[in-house]
């Protein structure tokens, strides 16, 4: 797996957030025999090490109910991360194996954002931090939320695609998932074949529109089938910076 520094530069980030650490992990999907349970303890493990200033989860933590005690244990070791769910975590999914788990109210550790906001000050700056229920996304492709007087806005959504969906210029920075950058992709001259999702547009890695930037994590477990193929599992750590 691939444990990542990456600095990414925004355009208006207020000069007091230049150098703000963000760790992003998504898609652990416990509960299942996969490596991706071993990858997602070394994940946890290095993000409580370096200790940003934020940590955010992008959804699809358990594949079935087995899973959330390891979850529970697991986010007991991070300093309040902010959570969203995702499709697999209420069942939604083709993936035979997935079963509903009822994770609403039962977080122990960290905050939970279902179709909410919350802001908070750092470096004494507002920071806009919200979050996009699955079941809303599935249903409307909502990701609405009233106008926001903070200084920098952050959205957590499960899947990518909310980039060509959200208002222009609402959010500066939004974090997804979903995509496992392919699971399973095969290689072909200077190109490469999804066996999943062989025609999205946003596999992993950093996207812009309309003055909105997001960075969609490869995650680290794994669904239908136990394993990954060129499409190394990874924590990334954001280091967000001024543009120039």
């Amino acid at each position: 797996m691939r444990l990542r520094e990456r600095e990414l530069r925004l355009p208006g980030l207020p000069p007091e957030l230049d150098g703000l650490r963000i760790a992003h992990l998504s898609d652990f999907h416990l509960g299942v025999p996969s490596r991706g349970e071993r990858a997602t303890e070394r994940a946890i493990d290095w993000v409580a090490e370096r200790k940003p200033d934020l940590v955010c989860i992008t959804g699809d933590l358990v594949s079935r109910a087995r899973g959330t005690r390891r979850l529970t244990e697991l986010l007991a070791r991070l300093d309040d991360p902010f959570v969203v769910l995702g499709n697999h975590d209420y069942a939604l999914s083709r993936d035979p194996f997935s079963q509903p788990v009822q994770l609403v109210g039962k977080l122990e550790h960290g905050r939970l954002l279902s179709d909410e906001s919350s802001v908070l000050e750092l470096r004494g700056v507002q920071v806009e931090i919200a979050g996009v229920d699955p079941r809303s996304w599935l249903s409307f492709r909502r990701s609405g939320f009233p106008p926001s007087a903070a200084d920098f806005h952050l959205l957590l959504c499960h899947f990518p695609r909310v980039l060509e969906y959200v208002e222009a210029g609402r959010w500066d920075l939004i974090l997804s998932g979903h995509l496992h950058a392919g699971q399973i992709v095969l290689p072909y001259g200077f190109g490469s074949v999804l066996l999943a999702h062989p025609s999205s547009r946003y596999r992993s890695g950093i996207y812009e529109r309309d003055g909105t930037t997001m960075h969609v994590s490869p995650g680290l477990g794994t669904t239908f089938v136990p394993f990954r193929y060129f499409a190394r599992p990874e924590a990334t750590e954001l280091v967000l910076r001024c543009r120039e």
